[in-house]
């Protein structure tokens, strides 16, 4: 999960706009930040780990100058921690290309071997967006030798294609490309999002946007448009022209985690509102809650993402809803810092429990989602010496067992809670008195409602279906990758928690 924003204007410099976008996908990554600017001749670059507001200060727009930019905000799922993993990389040929990329290339091993071997390029990082940006260069730069350079468009088109048909994976991608213009294109299964926004230009015509949520246009006053197909790709010359092309055949299955946790409520990700299928969520929820008969007091959401899941759960039942846990808003979200010891360090110092709301009290905790548990089993705790009599719990989400291999920090079995736990077994882990998990088809529902022309979901992390056909041999060896066991060195220590006692089963 990362967040990508690009802006092509007909009059203005962009930085600024760049910078007020990329705020609003901050929430999509925050170990790294970059832009780069063209001006119709030179690339501005800046990248560097840290906030948007860190990275960046006024001073840089006197450097950062042009009318065409792309921008990224990281959340590393490959590669290292390293400022020189951050983006938008470059290749100086063909043209001259800068590549912005969220999501995961699951082929990365035989795209780098070929990359590297048959085209003798050498890559700079670990991360597969260079890979990506290399395949790209390869595959325009053979459009070139049959084509002959006359029409760059068709070129670039030609690429996206032969690009398309090497990569395999989720790629929601922006690039800069000198001479021609910006480029958006989007995985066969939209697996990622991207959507594109238009509008008016000061000298006539339209500026446009593109960004990995719609909750980026409003600032800069962009209208959205439509959301990138799957599969399709699109660019927006030097002159303002938009050109599009169905690079190849396109089947929309979007990740449904992006609903649960990773998108904004007020976004709407391929014609489907956020907020609304968390709603629906909630009153799925509610049902399982009413059925198990439990004597509840209130309901109680783990903040922020999980709030409109609980207040629908609240005026479903009739059970009263009440703000019983004060976040920190100046520490980071937990999901997405590197290490499992960070993540815990910063429970304490993200949430705070209101005692009133617990002392004596029967209550419900909705979260939306419990991936590696760790989190929730302090809140729990958390609540109990805030006086809790009892403490239930209830994710908007189903169990987490598979890996996610697509963009999200799930890369091993070993560090979710659900892999080979009973729900019973998990329960009694987190200390709690009740548990329960949204139904996936409930959450397949909830999302679908939204839009019926969505064919399907990917929903990988609850069932273990790859919609692109990931192989065995890959899941092996990202289970064994340096990161991953950095991560499992990094878990508690034997006895201390399920881990230990889980890793020989997976």
């Amino acid at each position: 999960m990362c967040g990508i924003l690009g802006i092509a204007s007909r009059d203005t410099d962009v930085f600024a706009e760049i910078y007020d976008g990329l705020l609003m996908l901050q929430h999509r990554g925050q170990d790294a930040s970059g832009i780069v600017t063209y001006t119709g001749e030179f690339f501005r670059e800046r990248k560097e780990n840290g906030l948007v507001k860190d990275v960046f200060g006024p001073q840089d727009a006197d450097t950062l100058t042009g009318k065409t930019g792309i921008g990224h905000v990281r959340y590393p799922t490959a590669g290292s921690l390293s400022a020189a993993e951050a983006q938008p990389f470059f290749v100086n040929a063909p043209y001259g290309i800068y590549l912005v990329h969220n999501g995961n290339i699951t082929n990365t091993a035989e795209q780098r071997e070929k990359v590297t071997g048959k085209y003798s390029r050498h890559l700079r990082t670990t991360s597969d967006s260079e890979i990506m940006l290399n395949v790209l260069a390869d595959k325009v730069a053979d459009a070139i030798k049959v084509n002959g350079n006359a029409e760059p468009v068709r070129n670039i088109f030609a690429g996206v294609k032969m690009t398309m048909e090497r990569i395999q994976g989720a790629y929601s991608v922006l690039c800069m490309i000198a001479g021609v213009g910006m480029l958006a294109f989007r995985d066969p299964n939209g697996i990622r999002p991207l959507s594109v926004g238009k509008r008016p230009a000061e000298s006539g015509g339209e500026d446009f946007c593109f960004a990995s949520e719609d909750v980026a246009f409003g600032i800069n006053g962009f209208e959205k448009l439509r959301d990138v197909k799957p599969g399709e790709a699109i660019l927006v010359d030097l002159d303002g022209n938009m050109h599009t092309f169905q690079a190849v055949e396109g089947k929309l299955t979007p990740c449904i985690f992006e609903y649960v946790y990773l998108a904004r409520p007020d976004s709407m990700m391929d014609g489907v509102s956020v907020y609304k299928t968390q709603l629906r969520m909630g009153q799925a929820l509610a049902r399982q809650i009413q059925e198990a008969g439990l004597e509840i007091d209130s309901i109680i959401p783990v903040p922020d993402s999980a709030r409109p899941v609980a207040l629908e759960v609240a005026n479903s039942t009739g059970i009263r809803y009440r703000e019983g846990l004060v976040k920190n808003r100046y520490v980071g979200r937990t999901f997405i810092m590197p290490g499992q010891a960070e993540r815990q360090k910063s429970v304490r110092r993200k949430l705070n429990a209101i005692p009133l709301e617990f002392k004596g009290r029967n209550v419900l905790l909705i979260d939306d989602s419990i991936v590696r548990g760790n989190t929730i089993k302090k809140i729990v705790q958390m609540c109990r010496d805030a006086g809790a009599k009892k403490v239930y719990i209830a994710s908007a989400s189903p169990p987490v067992k598979y890996p996610n291999v697509y963009g999200i920090d799930m890369p091993t079995k070993h560090e979710l809670i659900a892999n080979g736990l009973s729900i019973e077994e998990i329960r009694e882990e987190l200390g709690a008195d009740a548990l329960f998990y949204q139904k996936l088809e409930d959450l397949i529902w909830a999302a679908q409602e939204g839009n019926p022309d969505i064919q399907g979901f990917d929903c990988s992390c609850f069932d273990g279906n790859y919609v692109t056909g990931v192989t065995a041999e890959y899941l092996d060896a990202l289970e064994g990758s340096s990161r991953v066991s950095a991560k499992i060195q990094d878990m508690p220590a034997p006895g201390a928690s399920w881990n230990a006692s889980k890793l020989a089963t997976g």
